[in-house]
């Protein structure tokens, strides 16, 4: 099929399943003005065995309740040393898109720097997350089909932003707040607004949307 055509059945799809493209990328390469590339994972333990979580079904194509992967959540973000609620509002915040994996793989062939998987990964970041990990061997063309291994992902993907963050930020966010920026604007824009960069309006939307999820989220987990 040529480009037009490509291009027309990639516009049909959108705009069958109401999709909306974030601008900002969670490797940080195209978020605020000054962002940086994301952060570096460092090495560390493999999860204690029988800590792994099997793999479940895709999302599917249409709506879905990031409830459903409560116990994946809690598992991941044990391990990973971090809030399993911030986890959990951020799988909120990422599902605005349908995560269908036919669906993820139509758009990356129009869109090659798309993120896959629930929790809305670049190639980048999970590469960079995944080393030294015990899922060092996976690839991040698998998380559209196994959103165990989004999760997995992002819960150290958190983990490795949370250790760069100061003890003490200047600015008026608290962690999980500034984590959550880190996510989806990458590690600089999370470390400047620590040091007490304003947060633009890009930025404040997602804090405003993680706010607005953040009781959802401790109900996805008590459920």
């Amino acid at each position: 099929m040529g480009r037009n055509g490509r291009t027309a059945v990639g516009v049909a799809v959108v705009l069958a399943l109401g999709f909306v493209v974030h601008a900002v990328r969670h490797d940080g390469t195209r978020a605020e003005p000054g962002a940086t590339a994301s952060a570096s994972a460092s090495a560390t333990a493999s999860p204690p065995a029988g800590a792994a979580v099997s793999p479940l079904p895709s999302a599917g194509a249409g709506a879905y309740d990031p409830a459903r992967y409560a116990a994946q959540v809690k598992a991941r973000a044990g391990q990973a040393g971090i809030d399993p609620q911030l986890l959990m509002a951020i799988l909120y915040n990422e599902s605005y898109k349908p995560h269908d994996p036919a669906f993820e793989r139509a758009w990356q062939k129009l869109k090659p720097d798309s993120a896959f998987g629930i929790a809305n990964m670049h190639k980048a970041a999970f590469d960079d997350t995944k080393a030294g990990r015990d899922f060092a061997g996976r690839q991040w063309e698998e998380l559209p089909d196994d959103p165990d291994l989004a999760i997995e992902a992002a819960a150290w993907f958190l983990h490795d932003l949370a250790a760069q963050l100061p003890a003490h930020p200047a600015a008026g966010l608290d962690r999980d707040e500034l984590l959550a920026l880190g996510y989806n604007a990458g590690a600089g824009n999370m470390l400047a607004f620590a040091r007490g960069t304003s947060v633009g309006p890009q930025a404040k939307g997602y804090l405003d949307t993680l706010h607005a999820n953040w009781d959802k989220a401790a109900r996805a987990l008590a459920g």
